[in-house]
């Protein structure tokens, strides 16, 4: 009998063993990370891939979109950051006022800020990260869209520029807000 209780208490259970544990998990590849620095989940999604790279259906246009809007918001950025007088000319088409420049400044800064995250997003594949900065640009495109009808409106009648500027602001934001819930559907099964 103390043979059977001997032998009974050094047997191992691979279940309560840290060392069984952690070569279970190594041959089935669980823990470390991939060159993507993710961590897969077993050897099997190590060989089907990464599966959130398939999860963002991305509508016809989008990174055209995304690339856009990066362009404008850096180029607008720039010009009111470098050339303050020739942008509130060409905007307000009145004579420039050297109170303007700081403000003109602060704003190209604010847009160069909004191209960063807009680059950035066109770089990811992340369906919530692409989501937040087109909800950003519709925002964005909103309220200038408000704020130059409200300059508009106080000149008296709508000049040709300023339809000009709210048919474009109009049109960015109705694209963003397009694409904003194109990325939210979800996919369609075939």
């Amino acid at each position: 009998m103390a043979v059977i209780l001997h032998s009974s208490l050094l047997k191992k259970h691979s279940q309560t063993d840290l060392v069984s544990r952690l070569k279970s998990r190594k041959i089935l590849g669980v823990g470390g990370k991939d060159d993507e620095g993710q961590v897969p989940r077993s050897k099997i999604s190590q060989m089907l891939g990464n599966e959130f790279k398939f999860a963002l259906h991305e509508p016809f246009g989008l990174r055209y979109w995304q690339f856009i809007s990066a362009v404008t918001f850096s180029v607008a950025g720039i010009l009111a950051l470098a050339f303050p007088r020739m942008l509130h000319g060409w905007l307000f088409q009145e004579e420039y006022r050297s109170s303007c420049k700081a403000s003109l400044r602060l704003y190209g800064g604010a847009l160069l800020s909004i191209s960063l995250i807009l680059w950035n997003a066109f770089y990811t594949s992340e369906k919530a990260i692409i989501r937040w900065t087109l909800l950003l640009e519709t925002c964005y495109f909103s309220v200038e869209f408000l704020v130059t009808l409200a300059a508009a409106a106080g000149q008296g009648p709508l000049s040709q520029d300023a339809a000009v500027l709210l048919s474009g602001y109009g049109l960015f934001g109705v694209l963003s807000i397009f694409y904003y819930l194109q990325v939210g559907q979800k996919p369609r099964k075939i």
